[in-house]
């Protein structure tokens, strides 16, 4: 049997019991990192053996893998962070599994893009999950194309290194949606940015990024057209944008850029408003 065990994403004490003593009763781990899979298995004092599965040898490490499967061992398949088989090489395994009758079975733990939704406060009745964006252009303006029309909440993957290129990417293609930037999930430096595309790119240009990010955007809405502002106080147009998770200022500025007009203009007739 292969056991797909989800690991912490963050803090090493997210293990359930049944994780813990699976990795304990398997003849063998198989880890996408070993060295950083060490560190949680001497944490729960777990002795079982390791052999790397990663992106770089799959096709190779996986056949074998399959081998010792049918030969009647019990193997546990972790990642890095997170569940395998999402965003990651496990997924490949998964199918291998299929493909030769191989029993699996899922220990279920925590996932990265489930908390990361959560944390947005963006709506999560109905959502896709995109993961990284792919690296080929052709391919990545693909899926650029389908979210313009997305109107499910958009879940995806970004590194610190790649995170205001994609945040430009998106401002461009699919318009500057409200969206919540989410990194260092369950550890203590967790923090959650929210805002539009523009302001969470304003914000991380002059604040270096850092840890792994979980990106939340709004589905795609009807787009108000001017009149429907009009329509509306300031006022009101201020509070949808506080309802929404905004600061005041983000709010504030939101409003202006929606009027065609100043924060200054906003600011006052809010002042007055009260």
């Amino acid at each position: 049997m292969l056991y797909i065990c989800g690991t912490p994403i963050g803090n090493i004490k997210d293990m359930t019991f049944r994780a813990v003593e699976t990795l304990k009763s398997v003849e063998l781990i198989a880890a996408e990192d070993t060295r950083q899979t060490v560190k949680l298995l001497n944490f729960y004092g777990i002795s079982t053996p390791l052999t790397s599965y990663h992106e770089h040898n799959k096709d190779t490490k996986g056949p074998k893998l399959i081998e010792e499967l049918k030969a009647g061992k019990d193997i546990a398949l972790v990642s890095d962070a997170g569940m395998p088989g999402i965003s990651d090489p496990g997924e490949d395994l998964i199918r291998l599994c299929i493909e030769n009758e191989v029993r699996f079975t899922v220990v279920p733990g925590p996932t990265a893009n489930i908390t990361g939704l959560l944390l947005s406060g963006i709506g999560a009745r109905s959502y896709v999950f995109e993961g990284f964006l792919p690296k080929n252009k052709k391919a990545r303006q693909a899926v650029l194309n389908s979210l313009k029309t997305e109107k499910r909440t958009v879940v995806l993957y970004e590194a610190p290194h790649h995170l205001l290129e994609t945040l430009k990417l998106l401002r461009e293609n699919i318009g500057d949606r409200y969206a919540a930037a989410t990194r260092e999930l369950t550890k203590i430096h967790e923090t959650v940015n929210r805002g539009t595309l523009s302001m969470l790119y304003e914000y991380f240009s002059v604040n270096e990024p850092k840890g792994e990010f979980v990106l939340v955007l709004e589905g795609c809405k009807t787009v108000e057209k001017e009149e429907t502002f009009s329509s509306m106080s300031i006022r009101e147009h201020f509070e949808k944008y506080i309802q929404k998770g905004m600061n005041e200022k983000e709010a504030m500025k939101q409003v202006a850029k929606d009027r065609g007009t100043g924060k200054r203009e906003i600011y006052a007739a809010l002042k007055y408003d009260k």
